[in-house]
Formats: structure tokens, sequence, C-alpha cells
């Protein structure tokens, strides 16, 4: 089945082709992610790194949480990263300042874009822990290992540089 978490309407019509078939749905992995894209927004007019890393699998979960219900014992894993540590989302107050996940284009740093993405993950696996868990479903986000070698680097080629040099310090997709 085909799934572009770059449309809302694509994910949509996944979940929906999914649903009918009548299946149980017992693990679901949020794997999904781009990085180091220049600022651009997507038919659904969100800023294309938010949506693909976070918004397209907040949605498909919201799209499935009934089949993951109905086939309990089940989990989410959401796959995260260790830079979820390094953003500008600051709590004020006991609350969290979300008004940074849609930059302008002159506010953009896609480093940064990635980061808050990657923290949006890690809060919605814990509060979909939190929801979903007395109903048979867990949620679990993971980091799978600093900067494993894969083709997310390929947008600029200073990440490709990074990840070329790190490469033999790091883990191999086999390996993470």
């Amino acid at each position: 089945m085909t799934l572009d978490l770059e449309s809302l309407q694509s994910v949509w019509e996944f979940a929906e082709t999914f649903k009918s078939k009548n299946l149980a749905l017992h693990v679901l992995v949020c794997n999904a992610a781009v990085l180091g894209l220049p600022w651009q927004l997507t038919e659904d007019g969100l800023e294309r790194t938010f949506q693909v890393n976070h918004l397209g699998h907040f949605y498909l979960i919201q799209l499935l949480k009934d089949v993951l219900c109905r086939s309990a014992p089940a989990r989410i894993v959401i796959v995260s990263s260790e830079s979820h540590r390094f953003t500008d989302i600051k709590e004020n107050s006991g609350k969290l300042d979300f008004n940074l996940l849609s930059p302008s284009k002159k506010d953009y740093w896609a480093m940064l874009a990635y980061n808050r993405s990657k923290l949006c993950n890690i809060l919605l696996s814990n509060e979909l822990n939190r929801r979903l868990s007395p109903h048979g479903v867990t949620s679990n986000a993971l980091h799978p290992g600093n900067m494993i070698y894969s083709s997310i680097h390929h947008n600029w080629w200073l990440y490709t540089l990074l990840f070329t040099l790190a490469r033999p310090f790091t883990k191999s997709l086999v390996r993470a």
C-alpha cells in the first residue's frame, strides 16, 4: 500500500484502504523522516519537515486508533532522535510553546525543524501511551543511535559530508 506523509489526503486514503481490509493491526511503526530539506509548504499548507516527520504520523495514528484498540494487545513505535534535546520549544508556566512549529521561510532552519519534529514525536508517544494503554495499546518512542548511516542525509552536501566522516564510528542500518 502506498503512503505519502507529505499529503494528508494520502494518509487518509491509506488508512481508509487499510480499514476496508478488516485486518488486525498489532504493531504500527512510525519511522519515516526527512532531514535537511529547504523550507517548503506541503499541499496542505504545512511546513514539509514537520508534516512528514510528525503530523503525518500523528494523523495516521488518529485514523487507525480504533483498529489498534480492537486488535489489542497492540503497540505503536515512534522512531525519534537524540536531536529532540536540541530545540527551542520551551516550557512556559507548565505549557509548551508550540508557536515555532510552522516557521516562516525567514525563520526556518532545517536542523531545528528536524529537532522540533522529533521532540513532538516523543511527546506524542508519551501521550498516546497514557491514553491508549488502558485499552491494551502501548506506545514507545525510540532513538536508534547517533548518526546511523542511512539516506536521510542526502538532501544537503554538508549533511552528506558529516555522515560520511562519521560513518566508521556509527551503526549501519543493519546493526541499528
